[in-house]
């Protein structure tokens, strides 16, 4: 057999999804904490496992799409100095190409027309001429768009020995016109109202990024969350601005630590991790991905056929928080 076969074969069995093989992940993000708060039993199929259902995820891949077309339009703006018009072009042009060949379920708003849509409708409500939140400029001259940050935990990895790192990523670290420093996220629905507002009050999402920007000394004030609901012949946009006491940040940096620790033991012995087994969780946003696995006395077998190995990895935009 050559090497090239083995290697082939190597591949092949790595990619192959199953219940037997399982890492812990190096980074953290507010994803996989948030899945494990919700149910660790999905925290071990999707993070441990790594397991996602086959095919390509519509809200992912239009989100992903549409984060890539905001920050070519940001960039072309206030890093190349092209006129609004010509840098929304551009970012529109970033969107189709990210977006590709890909084709929405039928029923979908989510299409590659309407997400190109979108991104003209919220240039042209907020414009980057006349917006009041323009990127912070950092002292080297780097604008705070597409900002990330990822931080050592004290905890090791169980493998490695290395820090586990707590990692995020939002739209951008914007100068408010009165001075202030907020964190700012655009966030894609179908819907907005009051609902959609109150999402935001105790989200540990955006406690977390205002941590994560406290850690490089940054003194933000709060976070400012646009969202633009993509309907099919419409769209709306909406605005919520929220604050964090600095006890609520240090009382989800202490939660998340304890969170961690809890993760590392499932890892240890994943018959510890707890199914939720609750409508809210197994029946939450149109059902949970895995309900296949838990419903079945041997789930091993649904496995490989209806699931496939996919690494989520923090930092990457096509896997942008929700």
């Amino acid at each position: 057999m050559t090497q090239h076969r083995i290697l082939a074969d190597a591949h092949r069995l790595l990619a192959t999804p199953s219940l037997e093989t399982l890492s812990f992940p190096q980074a953290i993000d507010n994803t996989i904490r948030s899945t494990f708060a919700h149910c660790q039993q999905k925290f071990v199929y999707s993070h441990l496992h790594k397991l996602s259902p086959q095919g390509t995820n519509v809200h992912l891949h239009a989100g992903g799409a549409f984060a890539h077309g905001m920050e070519a339009t940001r960039r072309a703006y206030f890093e190349q100095n092209l006129s609004p018009d010509d840098a929304v072009a551009v970012g529109v042009g970033a969107l189709i190409k990210f977006y590709g060949d890909y084709e929405a379920p039928e029923g979908s708003a989510k299409s590659l027309e309407r997400m190109a849509g979108a991104l003209e409708y919220y240039f042209s409500i907020h414009r980057l001429d006349n917006d009041f939140l323009t990127p912070y400029t950092s002292s080297s001259g780097e604008r705070g768009i597409e900002f990330s940050f990822s931080i050592p935990l004290p905890i090791p990895h169980p493998d490695t020995g290395e820090p586990l790192l707590y990692c995020g990523r939002f739209d951008m670290l914007a100068t408010h016109k009165n001075g202030s420093l907020f964190v700012v996220d655009e966030k894609t629905s179908t819907s907005l109202g009051a609902q959609w507002s109150r999402n935001w009050n105790l989200d540990s999402q955006f406690t977390g990024y205002l941590w994560g920007a406290q850690q490089y000394g940054l003194p933000v004030s709060g976070a400012i969350i646009r969202g633009i609901s993509i309907l099919k012949t419409k769209y709306y946009t909406a605005e919520a601005i929220i604050y964090r006491p600095q006890w609520q940040i240090e009382r989800w940096y202490s939660q998340l630590l304890r969170e961690v620790e809890y993760m590392l033991r499932i890892y240890a012995d994943t018959k510890l991790a707890f199914a939720n087994l609750d409508k809210h969780g197994c029946n939450a946003y149109g059902g949970c991905a895995y309900e296949r696995l838990c419903s079945s006395p041997n789930p091993e077998a649904w496995a490989s056929q209806y699931y496939e190995t996919n690494t989520w990895d923090p930092l990457r935009r096509e896997h942008g928080e929700g």
